[in-house]
């Protein structure tokens, strides 16, 4: 972050010297129950209260190992047919949960005016590779069959998510093209999201630390999730690009993982697929739930809800 260094935008800078500040313990270095607890103080402290909706309900649908709790987001109490938002939370597919993304959900069915249909799927490492997968497949199926619970009849999917809610987008969406879903996926919108191997990337080496996200956080998360990576559901840049739905893509310049979602970018490309790619400068991993401390992170959410919608409606 020197002179010489990435650019860093100015309330980025000052929130990752705040964060140098407080010199608190390593993700790596706690039990998993601070680590949990640590990720909700961060996006409690970090992010921007939540909006008041017309509508949040908690639901629950059946998944492979029992109920799968769920939240239902939206600005209207009832709607004609449409499509719905399916958000899977980040967390390393182990800390993050329907409270450490309220905040932004709320932000994303306000912004698109969509319901959004948040997913507290099972988590490593009580419930490793693949069964979180797993619960986010059964969930967009059931989603996807529009409910009575939902009480709105569902005409598509959008699946969206943060860091590993990224990477569940993309595996969902090849799963569903696989094996259809009562309804298709009309979009996809991962952000920030693990798509290739990052472990030996140049943007990991770049940014270690010092980026909110460190390397030695991923190493942890990794270890923990237990994945196979020669399972495209574990590393979805193995899978089938060639009926990708339409998508959003969405990186940040100062992302140890960057360089992920930059490869099925390229792979997107590579398969003629129709993709808008937005690589949010000057900010790191997490800036969509940092958006208090971090104030310029609110118009990289609008981007990326302006972006979905010109999908929608030019798809």
């Amino acid at each position: 972050m020197s002179e010489t260094g990435p650019y860093v935008r100015p309330d980025m800078k000052a929130f990752i010297d705040a964060l140098k500040a407080m010199n608190g313990p390593k993700i790596a270095d706690m039990t998993l129950e601070e680590a949990r607890a640590s990720y909700v103080a961060l996006h409690g402290m970090a992010d921007r209260p939540a909006r008041d909706l017309t509508m949040i309900r908690d639901l629950s649908c059946p998944g492979p190992a029992g109920d799968i709790p769920l939240r239902l987001y939206d600005t209207r109490e009832g709607r004609d047919p449409g499509p719905v938002i399916t958000f899977y939370h980040g967390g390393g597919f182990i800390i993050g949960d329907l409270e450490t993304h309220h905040a932004l959900c709320t932000e994303i069915a306000m912004l698109s005016d969509l319901p959004v249909v948040a997913v507290d799927y099972r988590r490593a490492p009580e419930a490793p590779f693949p069964q979180p997968i797993e619960d986010c497949e059964a969930a967009a199926r059931w989603i996807a069959s529009s409910p009575s619970e939902l009480d709105r009849a569902v005409t598509g999917l959008i699946t969206m998510g943060d860091s590993a809610g990224g990477n569940a987008s993309i595996v969902i969406g090849q799963s569903l093209a696989a094996d259809p879903a009562d309804v298709p996926i009309i979009l996809q919108v991962p952000i920030f999201p693990l798509a290739s191997d990052a472990i030996t990337s140049e943007s990991l080496e770049e940014f270690s630390d010092g980026f909110v996200l460190t390397k030695e956080t991923i190493e942890f998360f990794d270890a923990q999730y237990a994945a196979d990576k020669s399972d495209k559901r574990a590393i979805p840049i193995l899978g089938d690009h060639s009926n990708a739905p339409p998508t959003v893509l969405v990186t940040a310049s100062l992302d140890p993982i960057r360089d992920s979602g930059r490869d099925y970018a390229k792979a997107l490309a590579d398969a003629g697929r129709d993709f808008v790619f937005l690589e949010m400068k000057g900010v790191t991993h997490s800036f969509t739930n940092l958006r208090q401390a971090v104030p310029s992170t609110q118009g990289d959410v609008e981007r990326i809800v302006a972006a979905m919608k010109f999908m929608l409606d030019n798809g």
